[in-house]
């Protein structure tokens, strides 16, 4: 058993995704160990994190208009994040895909990185945040400047890593890309014993995510209305009232927000396959769908590359366009009956949550004795 001292460092506990579910899991494996964090909602520690210690940072003291757009608080974070006092420590484990692997800790602290992703609005999706802000004039420059001094910053903090984990390749190798550094990947834990396969459904297809541009939700709305096909989207986020606009006049399409564990459990289940059509560093949700036995329907992009065996566990479509997906879709339906829910879920259960405990617990064990900590 590993006796050292530990903490956590997240970058926001804001909401609860992907990165927080990972956390979370992490925080079973050491539940004596506090998390620092950049804000927090209340809400959200106390539903998922329990009687862990929330450190906050004193970015927490803002007025809370700003808070609540924390995008504008940008500027402040990487000395945010800097601030912390860490020094209590043997190791610290920041979990990433923006601020929290800045951390700054002395020298005889083994700092580990767990990276979800590079921060991907200051590198490969820098243009395409600029374009979704429909920014202008001075506020344009000012952002681009910004940015700018974000990716400098961001490629000096990985510097201070001693040991990055990727959560997947496509990961590892955009670490590679943007820091020069190697990774080690340990997979994401999914909670694929909450799920309980069957091949039966009703009818309709899923996707599941935070309504965000990137997640490419209008793409997929549009193709299924075009398809005539029965669709739910599960999600809250920027995007929420432009799509519900937008799917007020189609009876085929439903779109119903946030959803507690259970429901969202019982949709994944009554599925017929489940869509997605982002480039994500590893995607949670494919797995979870799998987990309950569902086909995946997906962009032939990012980490489902690694985990979504074609014609076997799902469907690939190479692009984001209309006609691509539409093919991608139509492919599935002529070849649905000869996917094997078994089949389907075994492949979801080499990612399972018992897995991802077994395999970070060594790790850090293993990085703890090699630094002499």
């Amino acid at each position: 058993m590993l006796m050292k001292k530990i903490a956590f460092a997240h970058d926001f506990l804001l909401y609860f995704g992907g990165a927080e579910g990972t956390l979370k899991v992490m925080t079973e494996l050491y539940p004596n160990a506090p998390i620092y964090t950049l804000l927090s909602k209340k809400s959200i520690s106390k539903k998922y994190f329990g009687n862990i210690t929330v450190i906050e940072s004193f970015l927490k003291k803002a007025p809370e208009f700003l808070k609540k757009r924390h995008k504008y608080l940008f500027p402040l974070m990487p000395t945010a994040v800097e601030t912390f006092n860490l020094r209590d420590y043997d190791i610290v484990i920041s979990s990433s895909s923006a601020f929290a692997k800045g951390i700054v800790v002395k020298p005889r602290i083994t700092h580990v990185c767990y990276m979800h992703a590079p921060m991907r609005y200051v590198w490969d999706s820098s243009l395409e945040y600029l374009e979704q802000q429909k920014l202008k004039g001075k506020t344009k420059l000012a952002t681009r400047l910004l940015l700018n001094y974000l990716r400098m910053w961001d490629r000096a903090s990985a510097e201070r890593i001693d040991v990055l984990i990727a959560n997947s390749h496509y990961t590892a190798q955009r670490i590679r890309k943007y820091y020069r550094k190697k990774s080690h990947i340990i997979y994401p834990p999914v909670g694929v014993e909450k799920f309980s396969p069957t091949k039966e459904h009703n009818n309709y297809f899923l996707t599941v995510g935070r309504l965000s541009p990137y997640k490419r939700t209008k793409l997929i709305i549009d193709v299924f209305s075009k398809l005539d096909l029965p669709l739910v989207v599960v999600g809250t986020g920027e995007e929420y009232n432009e799509l519900k606009t937008m799917v007020a006049g189609e009876p085929n399409i439903k779109l119903v927000g946030w959803v507690g564990e259970k429901k969202l459990t019982k949709l994944y289940q009554n599925a017929r396959a489940f869509v997605c059509a982002s480039e994500d560093d590893f995607n949670i949700t494919a797995v979870e769908a799998m987990a309950a036995g569902k086909p995946v329907i997906a962009l032939r992009k990012g980490g489902v590359k690694e985990t979504i065996v074609e014609g076997v566990t799902g469907e690939f479509f190479d692009t984001p366009q209309m006609e691509i997906m539409a093919d991608g879709i139509r492919r599935f339906i002529e070849n649905e009956h000869s996917y094997d829910i078994k089949d389907i879920r075994e492949n979801a259960e080499k990612f399972d949550t018992k897995r991802f405990k077994k395999i970070f617990s060594r790790f850090i064990e293993t990085v703890a004795g090699n630094n002499g900590n």
